[in-house]
Order: C-alpha cells, then sequence, then structure tokens
C-alpha cells in the first residue's frame, strides 16, 4: 500500500507541521508513504516538490498572484485578504510519478495557487481513495477558511460576510455549487484533528453525505519534551527571575489570533495587580507587522520569527505559561507542543481547544473575548497554582493521546479500511 501526502508546503504553516510529522510518524512505523508538496524544500529533506527549477518557483508565485488578483475585486476589506480561497488558479498534478503510483491520496492544505478546483477534480477522477485532512473550514465552505458566526455553509453559501457584494449568488455561492458537484462525485474520506471541526463538516451540505472521521495531528514527544528553564532562559537571553508569558502564532497581526484581547487581559491584570508590574515579562514570536509592543503593560521581548524546532522547544521551556487567545481554532499545533514540553496553556473556550485542556488541571480555559477570564486564568497560571502538578498533567495528556505511534497506527488503519 503506497500512500502519499500533499500539501503546499513541507515547512510554512500550521498544516506543513501536522503533514510533515505525519509523514515522519508513519515512516517511523515503515509504512510505504511519500510527500509531495508544490514549495522548494531543504536538500536534506526527502520530501518531493513540483518546484525543481526556478521557471517552476516563478510559476508559483505568478499562481499565487493570479489567486489573489482574482479575489481582490470581490474582497470586502483587506483584513479579508487570505481569509477566503476562490481555488481558480493551480497545477494539474494527476499524472505526476508518485500520484499515479499512489494507492491512497492524502491531502491536507492545499490553497493559495497549489491546487485549483479543476486540479482537485483531475485528482478525485483518478477514482483513488481520497483522505483529507481539514485544517480548517474550506473543505466544506464556499470559500472562507474560518466562518466565524456564519453558517451558510450548512446550506449553499452566498450573503458571504467576508465580500464586497454578498447576496444569494455571490461567489461564495458560485464556489460552493463548484465543490458540490466536483465532491459529489469524489471518493473522498474527511479526517478532522478536532471533533469540533468534524460536527462542523458534518453538518455542511459540502460533506454531510461523507463519513468524517476524527484523528489528530502527532508529535513528537521525545523532541518537544520538558528542559531545564534557567538552562534555556540563559540560551535564549531571557531573565531567570521572572515569570514569563509566551504568546506566538505564524501571524498574531490576524485578528482571528486575538492580539487585541491579550493586550486588554494583560491591562487588566496590571491594574488588579499593580505589584506584580516587575515581576512579569511577555514573549512574543511570529509576523507581528502591525502590533504595537509599547501598549502592553509589561516588558516584551519580541522574538519574531523562531529558526528552527530545537529553539522553538527551548522558547517553549522558558516559559512558565503560553497563551492562545485565538477566536476561533481547531487543534493548535503551538497548544500540544506547550503541553508536550509540560507548559500549561491559558486559552478561550473555542474551536477544538477544549478536546486540549481540562481547565485548572492541564490548563486554564475561560469563554471566547472574556478578557477579565483569560486575565484571570494567566494569573492562576503563573502564580496560584501547583506548577509541578500542571506540567506533569500537560505533559501526561499529549503522552496519551497525540503521540506519535499512536496518530500513526490510527491513520494505517483508516488507509487499510478503504482499500
Amino acid at each position: 500500500m503506497k500512500i502519499l501526502i500533499i500539501n503546499k508546503s513541507a515547512h510554512s504553516g500550521g498544516a506543513a507541521v501536522a503533514a510533515n510529522r505525519l509523514y515522519t510518524s508513519l515512516k517511523d512505523i515503515e509504512a510505504d508513504v511519500g510527500m509531495l508538496v508544490e514549495e522548494p524544500v531543504n536538500k536534506n529533506v526527502d520530501i518531493s516538490t513540483i518546484c525543481h527549477k526556478r521557471i517552476d518557483k516563478k510559476k508559483a508565485f505568478n499562481r499565487f498572484i493570479k489567486e489573489r488578483l482574482y479575489f481582490l475585486p470581490y474582497e470586502k476589506n483587506k483584513t479579508v485578504r487570505f481569509s477566503f480561497s476562490p481555488a481558480v488558479a493551480g497545477i494539474d498534478i494527476s499524472q505526476h510519478p508518485m500520484v499515479q503510483e499512489a494507492d491512497i491520496i492524502h491531502l491536507h492544505w492545499i490553497n493559495h495557487g497549489f491546487l485549483s478546483l479543476k486540479n482537485l477534480d483531475q485528482l478525485f477522477r483518478l477514482k483513488k481513495p481520497v483522505v483529507w485532512t481539514m485544517h480548517d473550514m474550506w473543505p466544506f465552505t464556499g470559500g472562507c477558511h474560518y466562518a466565524n458566526t456564519c453558517n451558510h455553509y450548512i446550506d449553499t453559501c452566498g450573503h458571504c460576510p467576508f465580500l464586497r457584494w454578498s447576496n444569494s449568488c455571490d461567489l461564495s455561492s458560485k464556489i460552493h455549487e463548484k465543490k458540490y458537484n466536483i465532491w459529489n462525485q469524489a471518493n473522498i474520506h474527511a479526517v478532522s484533528c478536532s471533533k469540533w471541526l468534524g460536527s462542523l463538516a458534518q453538518e455542511s451540505s459540502l460533506l454531510r453525505r461523507k463519513k468524517i472521521y476524527s484523528i489528530p495531528n502527532p508529535i513528537d514527544t521525545n523532541v518537544f519534551a520538558p528542559m531545564n528553564m534557567d538552562e534555556c532562559r540563559k540560551e535564549m537571553g531571557l531573565p531567570l527571575n521572572r515569570k514569563l508569558l509566551l504568546f506566538g502564532a505564524a501571524n498574531i497581526s490576524d485578528p482571528r489570533k486575538g492580539a487585541r484581547y491579550l493586550m486588554e487581559a494583560l491591562h487588566i491584570l496590571d491594574i488588579r495587580y499593580p505589584e506584580l508590574s516587575d515581576k512579569i515579562e511577555l514573549i512574543i514570536f511570529g509576523k507581528s507587522k502591525d502590533i504595537d509592543f509599547n501598549k502592553y503593560p509589561y516588558k516584551v521581548h519580541s522574538l519574531n520569527y523562531i529558526d528552527g524546532t530545537e529553539q522553538m522547544v527551548k522558547l517553549y521551556n522558558c516559559a512558565d505559561a503560553f497563551v492562545l487567545p485565538s477566536l476561533q481554532d481547531n487543534l493548535p499545533n503551538t497548544v500540544m507542543e506547550a503541553q508536550s514540553c509540560g507548559i500549561p496553556v491559558v486559552s478561550f473556550r473555542v474551536g477544538g481547544v477544549p478536546e486540549m485542556i481540562e481547565n485548572k488541571k492541564n490548563g486554564f480555559l475561560t469563554t471566547m473575548k472574556d478578557s477579565d477570564g483569560l486575565a484571570l486564568g494567566i494569573y492562576e497560571a503563573l502564580f496560584n497554582t501547583d506548577p509541578k502538578a500542571v506540567k506533569e498533567n500537560a505533559r501526561n495528556f499529549v503522552l496519551s493521546n497525540y503521540s506519535n505511534k499512536l496518530i500513526a497506527n490510527k491513520y494505517m488503519n483508516l488507509y487499510k479500511s478503504l482499500l
């Protein structure tokens, strides 16, 4: 049985991290698995790419630009520019040798000019079983990656809040109709990383006739593991005598990541406990173009992009707690990584996060957009709990639910059932 994992990138973004980890996990149990991506890969990585030459990279960039330019006249404003993918640009990979040889095609994240709707149809027409791990809502919406409070995907989409001209026959409705016609004939087996996303997919008109499987992302618990905090802080140039709160994502400027609510929570914390002003510091990583760190009440260490897994593991181990103020999320890698390092997580009760955090046992949860509750959770995590017990609970939860071998075997059982 040959398995082929397909994702836009091998390295960039949460879906790429998850797909790459699954690829490694399957190899570790000696599965016959390959991975094909669009973006260039490092020479020392055994992942295949369709971009071998400079001209290939240029064509890939042009596809991305075509996709964005197509959506530009439709977008409500620039804040939603990357929140909606029309999937009009892409490349046909149906005749690629790895695709032709595969018994199972396993899709992950394929947007931003990699695979168009036409290209997906070309893959589906091969009549091979297609496993599709959903990292957001795009596989069952009329174009958006996260629908927020909109539930039009349950029926036919239309009246899309992301569009400048929104009506019953708008772009989202047309894309939804195209997807319906393609999906209806396809041998798709959808996998949700979280039960939350699976429940949304199951009620959608695009996937309600398909079986939805729930399998979380894997993580290498030998790599993401507890380390000596003081040694990590010395190496990263961070203070030894402060409570350090960690926050980060690929793009923390994205409103969905909730930086606004973290700032509000920290101001509440500062007003409520002014004596802690010189005891707390904040570490932020990720793209932060529109974030003014001077508005935070505590000292901020802005690390921007973290280079490599080893540095990321050390950074987690510098923190006393990790905060995730996201307004919508599937099964965040950052939560899993922090927990695997024995770091408690403070978060809103959104998406798949409550499946990862048991309140006051291995982390802290509060109602979405409740900045006061977030402030309380941060205080509890930093000052008012048994740190050893919470750290052990966080680590043990990951070991029991997300380890590489456990998840790889779940996928192997699924693959075998489809042949």
